[in-house]
């Protein structure tokens, strides 16, 4: 089956040797994505939750640039340097997902790309 790379200047271009997706048939493998502001490559500045927010954004924008939502989102992946900010990722991920909710994980880790505090990937189930 033919990969199609997915690519949009409204999510941060990619800092290494990746894409920012890759569909194969009707399925979308987004690349993770930190706080990065588009348009300057700059971290977004603010609270842990301006930087959830951010990061759901850039997701919107490569999942949009494939031809959906983030309501075909099928997985979730959340990477945290500090998991008591995991109630955060839920309070704000209520205002990006109506249910039925994608299945999703929630890994800490010791450090992120820039010095994010949160990375999330995710895979999408488009329509055919």
């Amino acid at each position: 089956m033919a990969r199609q790379i997915i690519s949009t200047e409204k999510a941060p271009q990619a800092i290494g040797t990746y894409s920012q997706a890759v569909k194969v048939g009707n399925t979308v493998y987004m690349s993770g994505q930190i706080p990065l502001v588009p348009e300057t490559m700059e971290m977004v500045e603010g609270n842990i939750e301006a930087e959830i927010r951010r990061v759901f954004d850039n997701l919107t924008a490569v999942a949009e640039a494939a031809g959906g939502s983030l309501q075909d989102v099928a997985k979730l992946n959340v990477f945290l340097t500090d998991l008591t900010n995991f109630a955060m990722v839920n309070d704000v991920m209520a205002d990006y997902f109506q249910q039925p909710y994608p299945a999703r994980a929630a890994i800490g880790v010791a450090q992120l790309p820039k010095n994010a505090a949160v990375e999330m990937d995710a895979i999408l189930e488009l329509d055919s």
